[in-house]
């Protein structure tokens, strides 16, 4: 299975989520020495039921470790994250639900991927595929962004995103690509099969060639001039009118 590089997660918080969630990637748990231990009680029981390494640190460490970010004192040494398979993740699922995922191509900015795996664990999206190529790596920003939530949905690595429509495309599910020059809105698509929702790059939107492998574009209905939207803001609009048609079938 691949796996990314060690990183550190930091921010109490996703430090708190990430135990709670992947504790057996957490190498190591370094707290600024001058936080009270009464304010992380629960996390040091946590971390010593799984005999993870608690040190208290003093700042000037924990800026060695992640530079100058909003660590609030905490900080998280994950040793690797692990993705899923997408053949092993398939067999796993329940096609006559109507499932649904998000694919990805190109989403560069740690911040929007973090954001979009956050809407997605909530909206119930059963899955995020990323490619390898031209994306962001699920780093220690990524679970900040996320909230800690990063780790509650699986994360599909693929080669590229053609390699993604393919498989996803033998498995049986749509793909629908969102594009600003699409004809219908997301109003008036019905998501009524196993659906791939295809959400490009920040800047570019999704690749010319990976267009062409869409099932059909569907796009966010606009007014008062505005082109489009941000990349996550559009992963969470349309995965809660696909959660919205969903809850009334």
């Amino acid at each position: 299975m691949p796996k990314s590089e060690n990183f550190f997660v930091y921010g109490k918080k996703p430090v708190e989520e990430t135990l709670t969630e992947k504790a057996k990637q957490v190498d190591k748990i370094f707290i600024k020495n001058s936080i009270s231990p009464s304010s992380y009680k629960d996390l040091y029981e946590t971390a010593s039921m799984n005999r993870i390494p608690l040190v208290t640190v003093p700042e000037a460490k924990l800026l060695n470790l992640v530079g100058r970010v909003n660590h609030q004192g905490f900080v998280a040494l994950i040793s690797k994250i692990e993705y899923s398979n997408f053949f092993d993740w398939i067999e796993t699922q329940n096609l006559a639900s109507n499932p649904a995922v998000l694919l990805l191509d190109g989403i560069e900015d740690p911040h929007n991927l973090g954001a979009i795996l956050r809407t997605a664990a909530a909206a119930g999206i059963s899955a995020v595929i990323v490619p390898t190529q031209n994306q962001s790596p699920v780093n220690a920003t990524v679970f900040k962004t996320s909230a800690g939530t990063a780790g509650r949905i699986p994360i599909i690595r693929v080669h590229d995103t053609n390699q993604g429509i393919k498989d996803l495309k033998l498995a049986g599910f749509k793909i629908l690509g969102l594009d600003a020059s699409a004809k219908n809105g997301i109003w008036e698509t019905s998501f009524n099969a196993p659906t791939a929702f295809l959400i490009g790059n920040e800047g570019r939107g999704i690749s010319k060639s990976i267009m062409k492998s869409c099932d059909e574009l569907i796009k966010l209905p606009m007014e008062n001039n505005v082109e489009s939207l941000n990349a996550s803001v559009t992963a969470a609009l349309v995965s809660y009118e696909w959660k919205r048609q969903k809850s009334i079938i």
